[in-house]
């Protein structure tokens, strides 16, 4: 599912609220996610998962056009742990 198709379901089944109410509602939980997890933050939504960040060491890569090696600089990666009800549903 694309951010789009998300709107479109939320649209359908909250006809009070106009495409623009939703399409903030959906950018604001999004930009919170993001804004907390940048924060070195977590964030669990109970019975879905937990966001959070992983650290990635500095290591060396090689370009895969001309096979060189370079320099890849220590960085965070977002990371999702899905929770016991979300992998039970998945595994039924």
């Amino acid at each position: 599912m694309i951010r789009s198709e998300l709107v479109t379901m939320l649209m359908r089944d909250h006809a009070d609220l106009s495409a623009r109410d939703i399409e903030k509602i959906v950018d604001v939980f999004f930009d919170q996610i993001v804004s907390r997890l940048t924060a070195d933050g977590r964030v669990e939504l109970r019975g879905f998962g937990a966001f959070s960040t992983r650290a990635r060491d500095a290591r060396q890569g090689r370009n895969p056009r001309t096979g060189e090696t370079v320099d890849v600089e220590a960085k965070r990666v977002p990371y999702f742990k899905p929770g016991k009800e979300m992998r039970a549903r998945l595994n039924v």
